[in-house]
């Protein structure tokens, strides 16, 4: 039941904002494909269930909804390792420092395997920080933190990685 000061969010005026929110979108996925999805998931987010705003910014309460959907992807996208896709050209692929050669590929498997394994919190931390380039507050504001408590998390997170790559495979590492 909502408190008092509130007043649910109407759902037949959410059609008003959709253009607002599909640019807002395409500024963050870059691409108009993954922005019209991250409209839709946002829009089915939102109408999931009742929402109660405290003010009459729609629009506002919308675009926090998009920006956490979008962070939410970015989080579930870095936790999955990325496809390589197969080139035509042989001889790029044969170079050690390609990323591409399949040593590099290992590599990077191997910690995003050993990034899975941190603590939820930590993990977390090295993602938000690490992986998908917040600032510290940004990253504290995502996660509900402050941000000293997000630099602990980090240090400890990176320390527990470091460890964790080191007893995978010592020789690339020394």
């Amino acid at each position: 039941m909502p408190g008092a000061g509130l007043r649910p969010l109407d759902p037949q005026r959410l059609g008003d904002h959709v253009d607002r929110l599909y640019r807002a979108a395409l500024a963050l996925c870059g691409n108009r494909h993954d922005a019209e999805d991250l409209v839709q998931e946002t829009y089915a987010r939102v109408l999931a269930r009742p929402r109660f705003l405290r003010h009459d910014d729609d629009l506002g309460y919308l675009l926090r909804v998009l920006r956490n959907t979008f962070l939410n992807r970015l989080r579930t996208q870095k936790r999955r390792p990325t496809p390589l896709e197969l080139d035509d050209e042989r001889d790029a692929i044969g170079r050690p420092g390609d990323p591409r050669h399949p040593e590099a590929a290992l590599e990077v498997s191997e910690l995003l395997q050993a990034i899975a394994a941190l603590p939820d919190d930590q993990r977390d931390a090295v993602v938000a920080i690490d992986i998908v380039g917040l600032s510290y507050r940004e990253a504290g504001r995502a996660l509900g933190a402050k941000e000293a408590t997000i630099t602990t998390r980090l240090h400890r997170g990176r320390t527990r990685l470091a460890k964790l790559l080191q007893t995978t495979n010592p020789t690339t590492l020394r």
